[in-house]
Order: C-alpha cells, then sequence, then structure tokens
C-alpha cells in the first residue's frame, strides 16, 4: 500500500540533493543541518557569556547554558572522572550540544531530518573521540598505555594472549564503532519511524473509507515525536558519558 501511495525509498529518505560542489565536496541539506548544529550552540554560549558578565541572577538563554554545564560537570564528569576531570569540560559540552541539537532537528520542522543520521557524523565524531582517549593515554603514561589498556591485572598467565586480544579489539576498535553505530543507528530508525507515520496519516485521510482512524495515526504521530525527544536528548549524553569513561580509563589506564 505505501508502495503505491507513493512512500519513499530508502534513498529519497536519507540522500538530498547537492545544492552546490560535488562528491566530498557537495554541500547539501545534511551539510546545512552539521554546519546549524555548529553554529546555534556558539551563539547560545557566547550570548550566555555575554549575559553573565551583567547580572547575577541567570535568565534565559543564560539559564539554559549554565544548566547543561552543570548536567555535564555532575551528571558526566564527576561519575566518571571526578574532579581531575574538569579539565575536559569544554570538549565533552561541545559534543554534548552539538549533537543535542542536530538530533533535535529531526523533529523540528522545516528540517525533519537529523545529520546525525547519516553516518559521516557520528564517524567523524566516534574517530575523534578514538584519538583524545588515545591521546590522553600516551600523555599520561607514554607507549607503556597501550600495554596497561589491554592487559588488566589478575589475568591468569595462560588466559593473557587471549584477554589481550579481545581487550586489544574492545579498546581500540569496538569503541569507536559502537559509538558511531549507537547514534547512527537510533537517529536513522527515528526518522524512518516518524516518516512511516506521517505517510500512514496521509494515506488514511486521502482514503475516505479510512479518514476515521486519522485521529489514532495522528496520535501515534506525536507519541512517537515524544519519543524521538527523548531519544535526541539520551543519545546526546550516552556518547558524551561513555567519551568521559573513555578518557578516564585512559587517564587510570591500570
Amino acid at each position: 500500500m505505501f508502495a503505491a501511495d507513493g512512500f519513499p525509498t530508502m534513498n529519497e529518505l536519507v540522500i538530498w540533493p547537492d545544492w552546490f560542489g560535488r562528491d566530498w565536496y557537495a554541500f547539501n541539506k545534511v551539510s546545512f543541518l552539521t554546519f546549524l548544529a555548529m553554529l546555534i550552540p556558539v551563539i547560545l554560549f557566547v550570548t550566555a557569556g555575554a549575559k553573565y558578565k551583567k547580572r547575577v541572577v541567570p535568565r534565559g538563554v543564560q539559564t539554559v547554558v549554565e544548566a547543561t554545564v552543570e548536567m555535564v560537570e555532575r551528571q558526566v564528569i564527576m561519575p566518571t572522572m571526578g574532579a581531575e576531570g574538569m579539565v575536559y569540560l569544554p570538549l565533552l559540552i561541545s559534543i554534548f550540544v552539538f549533537i543535542l541539537v542536530g538530533n533535535l532537528f529531526g523533529i523540528i520542522p522545516p528540517a525533519f531530518f537529523s545529520p546525525n543520521a547519516r553516518m559521516g557524523n557520528p564517524v567523524v565524531l566516534a574517530l575523534m573521540v578514538w584519538l583524545v582517549f588515545i591521546g590522553v593515554g600516551l600523555k599520561h603514561h607514554g607507549l607503556k598505555y597501550f600495554l596497561d589498556a589491554i592487559n588488566p591485572p589478575g589475568v591468569p598467565m595462560a588466559l593473557k594472549p587471549l584477554v589481550m586480544f579481545i581487550e586489544l579489539f574492545s579498546v581500540f576498535v569496538l569503541r569507536p564503532f559502537s559509538l558511531a553505530i549507537r547514534l547512527f543507528a537510533n537517529l536513522l530508525a527515528g526518522h524512518i519511524l516518524l516518516v512511516t507515520f506521517v505517510v500512514l496519516t496521509v494515506s488514511v485521510w486521502e482514503l475516505s473509507g479510512l479518514a476515521s482512524i486519522v485521529p489514532v495515526t495522528f496520535l501515534g504521530l506525536l507519541l512517537f515525536t515524544g519519543f524521538e525527544l527523548l531519544v535526541a536528548v539520551l543519545q546526546a549524553y550516552v556518547f558524551t558519558l561513555l567519551t568521559a569513561v573513555y578518557i578516564g580509563s585512559s587517564v587510570h589506564a591500570h
């Protein structure tokens, strides 16, 4: 039924025409939303910083920004790294807000698509985190970091080769892969789900015999939109939390 009524193909759901350029330097809707996901947090934080100098009691944008900073401090850094992790606060806030704004585009008109539902953004973010936690490990432990990371204490000698291989794969391959896949898959699934309910609502509206169930499909669309709002926040939080965990494990690689 969907195909007959013009249900979009997978390519139409995730591939957008280029506005200018082509191949790797093409600029399209996804590129534009990614740019906005970087620009909007900068504007918010600069605005909040300017107002911080003028008033003691936070209001408006300043309240939102301060609440975000406090959340990352208390819910991400302190449980995973403690006070010594505050040096990574700017990085973690940047990651959280960038992902959150990008995720929210999936339910905000007229965008209705998250740039994180394309694999490019999650891969770049995951590779950045991979480089950061390896760099932190090398900074604190030198080359010994690699041995400490894959050689957990207390393992019987007979099992060490197997455990070291598993840890090598888990720490240096699975971590960035799982970060990217988790973010990408959740946002893409949500986008497909919302499009499905939009098309379903329009389809039953156009079919007079089924028009009576439009309220049901529309209610489903509203409920899943609210669910996607929760997913948008949760995925930004999970990505940031795991980043903090990986950095903390590099600081204390043993």
